[in-house]
């Protein structure tokens, strides 16, 4: 099967070019500038942008990852692919270990039919003064044996790992995760700027959500987040949906890392593609009032922000109208980056020649108004 998409505004990582791009076997296999040498889809002018990465989502249009229920996690998936996210990660939260590993097995299914590009357990070794919206009597010291308990339920699709690296045995089940080829993220954590300099060292790479659920900036004890934020080995998370991180902050985050080492992520929960209300994230329960999402007040923790209701289509918009960052920044914060993360760049993350073609059709209000998985439209535009 061969298309060519005409009369669009092509974003890659070298600019905004005005032109085309034809895919073969749902693969890129031309770009060009200007006039298409052949018939095709006209975009009338719109913008292409590559698909969006999510590598940090519990859920979305009801169904919630954690719960491990192969039908609503399809749901979903569906919800976020329809809003441009053409790879999305499913983040556990903490729970008991046996129920971290039957979530992991049915969502493994998942991965191998191709719906998720893996699995994410955010927890439980996690430090309890900075849990947020994971259930403190549930929270466990790092475990080497019990982490390659879960690895081995998930069949090989376990590709993230979020972790304090203060916690006993944290800087082991680090070094555990980089071998088994799971990415180490730091994160709801009261580390010290020094013990987070150890956890990177140790081999992570990530952090979870920067700034929240960790101690903020201190010009006197800095705290994870200038680690975080200064070293090159790390990409940093952002959550940008006007809720979770103040826009001059996510501009100096950006600002300080880069597009190159920034992910922009949802943090989604059930609710996300769906109205205000009560909904599950794993043991907690959760309201949402006015799209935001907080713990239920009856519950430990009542009133934390407890993940988000964001999509991808949002992020990236609010990133280019909020936060004043080009359309290729944008495209590098929303798909490239958090490609790279997954070790998946050389497939996805770029409109570039060879790669799947993963696309998102803009609106000139950048919205979405089509996308497109491996060649094949989902949403057509």
């Amino acid at each position: 099967m061969s298309v060519t998409l005409s009369d669009a505004r092509v974003v890659t990582p070298d600019g905004v070019h005005d032109g085309w791009l034809t895919i073969e076997d749902g693969r890129i296999t031309h770009i060009g500038r200007g006039q298409a040498p052949r018939d095709g889809l006209g975009l009338g002018g719109r913008t292409v942008v590559p698909g969006f990465v999510d590598i940090h989502s519990h859920g979305g249009a009801g169904g919630s990852f954690p719960d491990g229920d192969p039908e609503t996690a399809a749901a979903a998936a569906a919800l976020h692919l329809s809003r441009g996210s053409t790879t999305l990660v499913a983040s556990l939260v903490t729970a008991a270990p046996d129920t971290l590993a039957r979530a992991a097995s049915a969502l493994a299914d998942l991965c191998e039919q191709g719906l998720l590009a893996g699995i994410h357990f955010e927890g439980p070794y996690i430090a309890r003064s900075r849990c947020g919206a994971h259930e403190p009597t549930l929270l466990r010291e790092p475990d080497v044996a019990e982490f390659r308990a879960l690895v081995k339920a998930g069949r090989g699709h376990v590709r993230m790992l979020t972790i304090a690296p203060e916690l006993p045995n944290a800087l082991d089940v680090i070094r555990d995760a980089a071998a088994e080829g799971v990415v180490a993220a730091l994160g709801h954590s009261d580390a010290t700027y020094e013990r987070t300099i150890e956890g990177i060292d140790a081999g992570a790479t990530v952090a979870t959500h920067l700034y929240n659920a960790m101690p903020p900036l201190g010009h006197r004890a800095p705290g994870p987040i200038a680690a975080l934020l200064q070293d090159e080995r790390v990409t940093v998370e952002l959550i940008n949906d006007g809720v979770h991180v103040h826009p001059a902050m996510l501009r100096l985050a950006m600002h300080a890392a880069g597009a190159g080492r920034t992910a922009l992520i949802t943090d989604a929960m059930a609710a996300a593609g769906m109205g205000d209300g009560r909904y599950p994230l794993g043991p907690m329960t959760v309201d949402v009032v006015d799209g935001v999402a907080r713990l239920a007040s009856d519950t430990p923790g009542g009133g934390s922000i407890a993940g988000s209701t964001l999509t991808m289509d949002v992020a990236f918009r609010r990133t280019v109208r909020e936060v004043g960052r080009s359309l290729v920044d944008a495209a590098l914060t929303a798909s490239l980056t958090p490609a790279r993360v997954l070790g998946l760049d050389g497939e996805i993350g770029s409109i570039t020649v060879g790669k799947y073609a993963d696309l998102v059709v803009l609106d000139d209000d950048l919205s979405v108004g089509g996308v497109m998985k491996r060649g094949a439209w989902v949403r057509h535009p």
